[in-house]
């Protein structure tokens, strides 16, 4: 539980700085948004949504249901984690180009697409680990309930 209250910490931080770094970065760069649309403008809300609110649910989730007694959980949280880390630096990179008005190699939609492909893979753990906990919860209750003989 402390892994993920540390990790939301983390990203609350990184997405506040992100959203100071967007705003002052296009400043200095003269950068409007009659300009068009930069990557950077969407990190934080990216950062915040994801590390955020989401490993904040995760942590209910976790106080509620145990899930870290699932091995699927610890691979969850470094897949999850090392998905978001990969996308929003993507993103940022993206974004810093899109500033600077310099050309984006397609490579760099590949490593954002690898960051996506972790983070849904990510999901698709906590769906796994979620479901155990929540069999096994039934399960106990129901031993409780029935009448020992």
């Amino acid at each position: 539980m402390t892994k993920l209250f540390f990790a939301t910490l983390g990203y609350l931080v990184l997405g506040l700085a992100s959203g100071l770094f967007y705003r002052e970065f296009t400043k200095l760069n003269g950068y409007t948004t009659a300009d068009g649309f930069t990557q950077l403008s969407v990190v934080h809300t990216h950062v915040l949504t994801l590390g955020v609110i989401v490993l904040l649910v995760v942590l209910v989730l976790e106080k509620v249901f145990s899930l870290s007694k699932e091995r699927a959980f610890s691979w969850f949280f470094w897949i999850y984690n090392l998905g978001l880390v990969v996308t929003a630096s993507a993103m940022t990179v993206n974004g810093v180009l899109q500033v600077l008005g310099l050309e984006w190699s397609k490579a760099l939609a590949g490593v954002s697409g690898s960051g996506h492909i972790l983070l849904s893979a990510g999901l698709l753990l906590l769906f796994l680990a979620l479901g155990r906990r929540i069999r096994a919860a039934a399960s106990a209750t129901a031993a409780e309930a029935s009448p020992v003989a």
